[in-house]
């Protein structure tokens, strides 16, 4: 595969897997301790990684979850951020200026706060409640990410009384080597597909359910942000209440669909795009062979397996442009 490292990549997400033999007794301990509320603040692209492990945990009890904006809850934080809240934040760098600040306005006022980062020894790192640093670059880090957070869903579920969690938890120690598989067998298509779409100027991104922050991440982390491609995430939910209008011939498409009880929102999209561009991607997770997930499982994974193969597209992406997904322009350049 195209500047790709099997190795590596299994080292990254069976790190993040292992974590669950810790996460778990983190979790009945917190609430042993009190903790009522959950808030997932990231900032930028790694906050929409963490949504999916928010809807776990709001489908699947009746616990206090929210995801905040760093930025925004230092200027105006909400009223349970006290000493009933548990504060998760992810950076991959571990530097984020936006998650620093929040670490100590967090930490002043009493705060348990949990990070998730790439990197020890790093200020997000060094001074959170609790931390986990798995080593993670760009091109791995979503599925980590996806992966550290449905953990600890499944561990707030499993110290709950949800009976399924600890089986489901169990069963993603089985996943790296999958992913690869599925890597490898979407080879192909991916450098079809990045040779199809290296001179698009535009594209709609679109999805629904535990995808939909797949597709407004990689419309809005990679192609934005790493290719200076423009782009429209729009939930499929809101695909016909506004953006059904920009489509017509030529206009491209991605299209995300997962395994969950919102795919029928991406196959109505699917439909209507069928008639009217003929410019339509679509990427299914249902179409991953994964032998021996459970159906289960296979309903809580899909963001992650469409960010396993979307990194397949990237690869062959920046080499088909020349632009190396680390070029930017203004990241860590200008003072904003």
């Amino acid at each position: 595969m195209l500047n790709f490292d099997t190795d590596r990549f299994l080292r990254i997400q069976s790190g993040a897997i292992a974590l669950s033999a810790t996460i778990r007794p983190l979790m009945r301990d917190l609430l042993d301790r009190g903790i009522q509320r959950i808030y997932f603040m990231g900032t930028g692209g790694v906050q929409l990684l963490t949504l999916p492990a928010i809807d776990v945990i709001r489908r699947h009890s009746a616990f206090a979850v929210e995801a905040l904006y760093p930025a925004q809850v230092v200027l105006d934080p909400p009223k349970g951020l006290d000493a009933q809240a548990l504060v998760i934040i992810p950076s991959l760098s571990g530097t984020t200026r936006e998650s620093v600040e929040l670490l100590a306005f967090l930490k002043a006022r009493g705060v348990t706060t949990l990070t998730l980062t790439g990197h020890a020894d790093t200020p997000l790192a060094r001074d959170a409640t609790h931390t986990f640093t798995n080593f993670a670059e760009d091109d791995t880090s979503s599925e980590s990410f996806y992966l550290q957070t449905l953990i600890i869903a499944l561990a707030l579920l499993a110290e709950t009384g949800n009976a399924q969690a600890p089986a489901l938890m169990a069963e993603l120690a089985s996943l790296p080597p999958l992913l690869v598989a599925a890597k490898e067998a979407y080879e192909p298509k991916a450098a079809a597909l990045a040779a199809t779409i290296k001179d698009e100027p535009w594209h709609i991104f679109t999805g629904a359910g535990s995808v939909w922050p797949q597709a407004h991440y990689y419309g809005m982390c990679i192609l934005e942000e790493m290719q200076w491609i423009r782009t429209r995430p729009v939930h499929a939910a809101d695909f016909f209440h506004g953006t059904l209008e920009l489509v017509e011939p030529g206009v491209s498409v991605f299209l995300f669909k997962g395994e969950d009880a919102l795919r029928p929102l991406g196959e109505r999209v699917d439909r209507f795009l069928r008639r009217y561009t003929d410019k339509v991607h679509v990427l299914d997770a249902a179409e991953v062979a994964l032998p021996g997930v459970s159906p289960a499982l296979r309903a809580l994974i899909s963001p992650i397996l469409l960010a396993t193969l979307l990194e397949r597209l990237s690869a062959h992406l920046e080499v088909l442009r020349d632009h190396p997904l680390t070029t930017r322009r203004y990241y860590k350049r200008v003072e904003y």
